[in-house]
């Protein structure tokens, strides 16, 4: 890159915002939120922008390495934060139509990055972590993972391996999820018709369900429990729409005044529910991409 000035700036701009959805899609993975993502994608534009770009070679590595590195500072940050909330730690909801026509990367996300997957993720080390994302979704070499993380490559190789094993069973092939739609149409059929004991089968005996509302989180434990606030809850429900939230089961609510009511995630365990998570926070509602409420 060579040249001065305005035009200098418009051609380092113009070779970021090539690297720019690449970069989110790594970060996201990495902090599971998409506020988060953005912000270490624009940390990293801030630090290219103060760098010696002439002493640059590898422009996509040198981004991947300094927004690695931004990453791992903020995973270092909220673990030395364990007073977060949950509302706090709640990794942003993707919610995208099956089947259906969705923004190309909120539908990469979603794919990708499930509920259960975020979960097992939390678990890792920021550095095992690293290690997983860039090689196993992105197949950056270990050499250069080494590299951000100032290990060898064979450390790097090792730490990816642990962590995949961590992960391993968060992947799912396509027949298991789609019986995982299916547990989940039958709980929302059982629900729209107060089958409290078609609801028992589905959910599991220590199910949990949190529900994040205006005035901040709840969380119900056991099946009767569950059952009984579901029952409740779809009195106000008159519409609904199947969705992936996240690459998990889930659906949208819309109620008689056609105003959405909320958005549900369904993690599914050998064929029953094991645990609910639904938004009813306006605020939050809002800043979600929902589709349009069925006809």
């Amino acid at each position: 890159m060579t040249g001065s000035g305005s035009g200098m700036h418009e051609t380092l701009a113009g070779a970021f915002e090539q690297q720019r959805g690449r970069l989110v899609a790594v970060a996201y993975r990495m902090l599971g939120s998409r506020a988060d993502a953005e912000d270490a994608v624009q940390e990293a534009w801030i630090r290219l922008a103060r760098h010696d770009v002439a002493a640059i070679d590898n422009l996509a590595g040198w981004l991947t390495t300094v927004v690695g590195r931004v990453c791992i500072d903020v995973l270092r940050s909220r673990k030395a934060r364990p007073e977060l909330s949950y509302e706090d730690r709640l990794p942003e909801l993707v919610v995208a139509v099956e089947g259906g026509a969705a923004p190309e990367d909120d539908a990469m996300l979603a794919d990708s990055v499930g509920m259960a997957l975020l979960v097992v993720l939390e678990t890792l080390t920021p550095i095992e972590r690293l290690a997983f994302v860039l090689h196993d979704m992105f197949a950056v070499p270990f050499a250069e993972i080494g590299e951000i993380i100032d290990r060898s490559a064979s450390a790097s190789k090792m730490l990816a391996s642990r962590a995949r094993r961590k992960v391993r069973d968060a992947s799912l092939p396509p027949q298991q999820r789609r019986r995982q739609r299916a547990v989940v149409d039958a709980f929302l059929a059982a629900a729209r018709e107060g089958d409290f004991e078609g609801l028992m089968r589905l959910l599991d005996p220590n199910v949990t369900w949190r529900t994040l509302h205006p005035q901040g989180a709840l969380t119900t434990v056991g099946a009767a429990e569950v059952a009984e606030a579901v029952v409740r809850g779809m009195k106000a429900m008159t519409s609904s729409r199947a969705v992936m939230v996240n690459g998990e089961p889930g659906f949208v609510a819309w109620g008689a005044n056609g105003k959405v009511l909320g958005v549900a995630a369904c993690t599914v365990v050998n064929g029953q529910i094991v645990e609910l998570l639904t938004v009813s926070d306006r605020k939050r509602l809002d800043a979600m991409d929902l589709p349009a409420r069925p006809e």
